[in-house]
């Protein structure tokens, strides 16, 4: 991490831009561990709003936002996964999540399990050249990405 390199220049009256390609900064994104410790350490943290793949991926999506509830990514073990996602179900909102390609399919497997046949809106890549966001039930989105490896960063929409 380059963050004690980064502070230093901070500490020496210098600047520095916190930019990635994959949405807005510290959103359910190592991010924010710079800005914390930047804040920490008296610097003055000025944000520019850019996109977010929860909020691109939901104004795209075609489902009921005027109350959602973004939950970043599931949990990596099996069972805290199913329990997060009942715990969702619960809320009787939509809900966006965020999900790495190396675990798409374990994430929609469990969706699967707690919501049924309910469509839901998997969006990737938003606003780069292969972007992809669609609405179906959790089994075509399983056969459509068991049949072409996953890449890119995920997001999901399941609405209320």
């Amino acid at each position: 991490m380059r963050g004690p390199q980064l502070l230093r220049r901070l500490a020496e009256g210098g600047s520095v831009a916190l930019v990635t390609d994959a949405g807005t900064p510290g959103i359910s994104d190592p991010g924010f561990l710079l800005v914390r410790d930047a804040r920490t350490a008296g610097a003055t943290v000025v944000p520019i709003p850019g996109p977010a793949a929860v909020v691109t991926a939901l104004s795209a999506a075609g489902v009921p936002a005027d109350r959602f509830v973004f939950d970043g990514f599931l949990p990596v073990k099996p069972g805290r996964r199913l329990n997060r996602l009942r715990a969702l179900r619960e809320l009787e909102t939509t809900i966006v999540l965020y999900e790495s390609p190396h675990r798409i399919l374990a994430a929609l497997e469990a969706i699967a399990e707690v919501f049924g046949d309910t469509e839901i809106v998997v969006a990737r890549e938003l606003t780069k050249q292969f972007e992809e966001i669609v609405r179906a039930v959790p089994a075509a989105h399983l056969e459509r990405l068991r049949a072409s490896p996953p890449r890119g960063e995920f997001a999901i929409v399941i609405p209320a």
